[in-house]
């Protein structure tokens, strides 16, 4: 109880400044789980060490040998950390013949390996916490095999292996597996490397004497292939070529291009080319280091050949070879063609039965052609050359609009277009701030134009073939906006919306309130007579059909009898449909196109050449009549 006393006291203290100046005394009780709670704070049980997973680790060895004979000597440092206090085991890797051991210059004791346990079959005793060294003389003998020797390096646990191997003999050729070969240096007595093995496995160094090649003596004996393309410019005639060499005896210090004249070598390019040089027709290439196997390298050049007509083509030819394959391949350049083709010592074959130089161009004039295993080689043809031609992209060849406005601000207009395309996907219109679109048409039948990041609307277009005439199709939209409420005099401003196409021509039917008096400011619009639209997908229905059903010397009455007795006859046969039981109108058909209300005193503008991204401005000059005038 006097234990609970002293602990719950500051408890009290605190509860009897908050009341009364007085004191009193008396007795506070707590739940059994808080004392202890309390009591575990005041007196904290002191934890015992975790003990470390592993008694000790073996991190690093370093291997000081000297290869003798058919023995390596030497000296190994054992870097260990022990982990936990007591005696603990430390193998030591397997394979090692241990001559002597010290620990940090003093003598240590090795013992056998306790059965079951991982590394070698004896094991140093430690009883230091900490790091230590461990040094051993050791010995691993050399195998020998088929004139080579090899030196294998036990694996052990160690995070890192690092070997420094001297050899008593120079001139020699090493290879390493299980590691790396970091340095090696030689003297006239010896040589020497520093490797690094990966630690899970064995490091074996495997060298052998050098033997004296005499590969380089022998006749050079190789064969080569060359792949040569000509593009015929209008000005001059590029030549590219692309030469592999493989060799078959011998080694190639150097290889001989015949070279016709008028061509002119720029320049050699190959991770192989040391230097090059034409002297006397021929391009004599010469490599870094004699090449025993293969070779390749680019050929650039240039030359003067006629714009059209008869070419003789100049071929290169690789020299000195066994066998020579490849091919030439001549690509025009711009509009033209090539005619009356007769070649000597060629076979005509698809670009892609040739390198990758030819095979990699689309191009329909391109023509290729293989060497034959012959002396003589020529190649004579015709260049036609062709005007070249604009190839239209995309164009509004006309813009009609309808625009009708009223006093208090408000506006309808019906925007249309006669538009040719090709390449082009979509148009750009960008209608004016606070535009709301009604109804959108391409080529008669109802589209869902998208939307640009800018707000702009993208319209889909149709397309034709390059080859094919363009033909117009129309575009519309009709949409609502706002402006500024007319008063009794001042000025009305119209913004049209602004497409990323040019306009050819302009023109524009505007209604405007009654009672008003309007006039057109001068601009890019002027006022004239009205004109039907130029564009014939513009026109009125009728009025298209009766042009494009009108056969030569047929008169328009006639024509207009046959369009009214088409028209009665077709009716009669929907008639006769609806009036058999079960029939029904589609419920889904597409909506009817909204109809434009011409109301009002109107204007006719035109105007010519509306440049891309140009917004067509009107601007008008109002004033208010005292009496009311019919139109």
């Amino acid at each position: 109880m006097r234990i609970i006393c002293g602990l719950i006291l500051p408890f009290l203290c605190m509860i009897s400044s908050a009341q009364d100046s007085v004191q009193s005394q008396g007795w506070v009780v707590i739940p059994v789980t808080e004392y202890r709670d309390l009591r575990a704070r005041a007196f904290p049980v002191q934890t015992e060490p975790e003990v470390p997973a592993v008694p000790a680790t073996l991190t690093r060895a370093d291997y000081e040998l000297r290869v003798d004979g058919e023995l390596a000597t030497g000296r190994v440092s054992l870097t260990v950390d022990v982990l936990k206090d007591g005696w603990v085991r430390v193998p030591i890797p397997a394979g090692l013949l241990a001559r002597d051991a010290s620990l940090d210059g003093q003598p240590v004791s090795l013992v056998p390996a306790a059965l079951g346990s991982e590394g070698g079959s004896i094991s140093a005793l430690l009883a230091k916490r900490g790091r230590a060294v461990l040094t051993m003389d050791v010995a691993l003998p050399v195998a020998s095999t088929a004139g080579d020797q090899s030196l294998s390096l036990p694996s052990s646990a160690a995070g890192v292996t690092r070997a420094s191997v001297t050899l008593a003999r120079p001139n020699v050729d090493v290879t390493v597996s299980g590691g790396m070969l970091s340095e090696k240096s030689e003297t006239a007595a010896e040589s020497k490397w520093l490797t690094y093995g990966q630690g899970n496995g064995p490091l074996t160094l495997v060298w052998r004497q050098k033997m004296e090649d005499h590969h380089f003596t022998l006749p050079l004996r190789f064969r080569g292939s060359l792949t040569e393309l000509l593009g015929l410019g209008e000005d001059s005639t590029s030549v590219s070529a692309v030469v592999d060499v493989e060799v078959i005896q011998g080694a190639a210090q150097r290889v001989v291009i015949q070279v016709p004249d008028k061509v002119t070598i720029n320049q050699v390019a190959g991770a192989t080319v040391g230097d090059w040089e034409v002297k006397a027709g021929e391009l004599l290439v010469t490599f870094l280091t004699p090449e025993e196997k293969t070779a390749r390298f680019v050929v650039n050049g240039e030359t003067h050949l006629q714009r059209e007509g008869g070419i003789d083509v100049p071929i290169l030819r690789l020299l000195e070879a066994e066998r020579e394959t490849g091919g030439v391949a001549v690509d025009v350049l711009g509009a033209g063609e090539l005619k009356d083709i007769k070649s000597e010592g060629l076979e005509k074959v698809d670009a892609a039965q040739l390198d990758p130089l030819v095979s990699s161009r689309q191009s329909p004039s391109l023509a290729a052609f293989r060497f034959r295993a012959v002396a003589s080689r020529s190649l004579h043809l015709e260049v036609t050359r062709y005007a070249q031609q604009a190839v239209l992209t995309a164009d509004i060849e006309e813009a009609r609009y309808r625009v009708l406005m009223s006093q208090d601000g408000k506006m309808l207009v019906q925007a249309r277009y006669a538009v040719r395309n090709n390449q082009r996907n979509f148009v750009r219109i960008a209608l004016p701030a606070g535009a709301a679109v009604w109804s959108a048409t391409l080529a008669g039948r109802p589209a869902r134009p998208g939307q640009a990041t800018d707000g702009s609307l993208l319209f889909p277009l149709m397309k034709t073939h390059a080859s094919e005439e363009a033909q117009a199709f129309p575009i519309e939209i009709l949409y609502f906006s706002r402006t500024t409420p007319w008063s009794d005099r001042g000025q009305a401003r119209l913004s049209l919306p602004s497409l990323d196409l040019p306009v050819s021509r302009t023109g524009l039917v505007l209604y405007y309130p009654p009672l008003f008096d309007a006039t057109v400011e001068q601009g890019a619009f002027r006022k004239t007579e009205f004109e039907e639209p130029v564009s014939t997908v513009l026109k009125p229905a009728a009025a298209r059909t009766m042009e494009e059903a009108s056969p030569p010397g047929q008169t328009q009455q006639e024509v207009s009898q046959q369009s009214t007795e088409a028209q009665v006859a077709t009716k009669a046969l929907v008639d006769a449909y609806l009036a058999k039981p079960g029939s029904r109108r589609s419920e889904t058909s597409a909506p009817s196109p909204v109809l434009f209300p011409a109301v009002g005193p109107s204007l006719f503008l035109v105007s010519e050449l509306t440049g891309e991204n140009k917004a067509p401005i009107v601007t008008l000059t109002y004033q208010h009549e005292k009496r009311g005038r019919a139109k």
